[in-house]
């Protein structure tokens, strides 16, 4: 009976996500987000480092669909190959930081009452610093590569990420915290404490599938703020490095040339704004399929 209960719910949450347009539109631009940057070298119709001096700074035409930029290089391809370093960046990051940010979020809450005044600290003291302040004093005083290698990933991204998890750890785990604390007190919990049941397994259980779901809301409205810290740090020129695909570096060069051509600028800005547009439509929809009571507010 649970179960088909459950399969009941599950089929009225996905009638209810289908017929929200925003979360259709929001996932159809999110799987263009993620397709664009995984099959890149598929629908690259150049090479985004290849130079070509007589084309440079020229308009869209049917052999460059966005134009060239300084070098002549094709900006179609270069904003193909920049959604790669995007989704990194946000892939690695964000995956990293709900790891870490559920282990402690339910150490804290679960744990005894020092260590949750000890992680509590620690989370203020990170969320004390705006992400962008601290992004730019780390990246000025470390560089914009670190030397940590990671196994297939260009190193140039190991600050950026290193950013990334260190700011949005404490969000995860201050989220997990909270819901911990009202479901370690609850029927269930107890009864299964009553029974010797240790700690971990409590803990993945039990805790671990009610929190999930707010999680991955909350990730996917991070999403954008990733993607955007990346392209901000890659401007400033405290992101990748040339010659590498970024938008951020796209969106600096043709910022530079702004009064020549316009169009570096318009193509590095619109997949900034279509992924944002579809990361928020698609978390927002999540949020109102889990919890409706949120959205009747609004």
């Amino acid at each position: 009976m649970r179960s088909e209960r459950d399969l009941g719910e599950g089929w009225v949450k996905l009638g209810r996500f289908v017929t929200n347009w925003q979360g259709m539109l929001g996932l159809l631009l999110v799987l263009l987000f993620f397709a664009s940057a995984i099959l890149a070298p598929f629908f690259a119709t150049h090479d985004p480092n290849a130079l070509d001096i007589p084309a440079r700074l020229s308009g869209p035409s049917l052999d460059h669909f966005a134009g060239t930029d300084q070098l002549g290089r094709d900006t179609y391809s270069r904003i193909l190959y920049g959604g790669r370093v995007a989704l990194q960046v946000a892939a690695i990051g964000i995956s990293v930081s709900l790891v870490f940010g559920m282990l402690f979020g339910m150490l804290a809450g679960f744990g005894p009452r020092w260590l949750d005044n000890l992680l509590l600290l620690f989370f203020d003291v990170i969320r004390s610093f705006p992400t962008i302040i601290m992004a730019l004093s780390t990246g000025a005083l470390l560089g914009p590569s670190l030397s940590i290698n990671i196994p297939l990933l260009n190193p140039n991204l190991n600050l950026i990420l290193a950013i990334v998890i260190i700011t949005t750890i404490p969000g995860y785990a201050r989220l997990v915290r909270t819901s911990t604390m009202a479901l370690k007190t609850t029927e269930f919990i107890l009864a299964e404490r009553s029974l010797g049941v240790g700690l971990w397994r409590i803990l993945w259980r039990h805790i671990t599938p009610n929190v999930i779901g707010p999680m991955f809301i909350l990730a996917a409205m991070d999403v954008p703020v990733v993607v955007t810290v990346e392209a901000g740090l890659s401007f400033l020129g405290l992101g990748v490095l040339p010659p590498t695909a970024s938008w951020g570096s796209i969106l600096n060069e043709g910022y530079l040339l702004i009064r020549e051509t316009p169009w570096p600028i318009i193509a590095g800005g619109i997949p900034l704004v279509l992924t944002t547009l579809g990361f928020t439509f698609l978390g927002e929809a999540l949020r109102d399929v889990f919890d409706p009571r949120l959205g009747k507010g609004r």
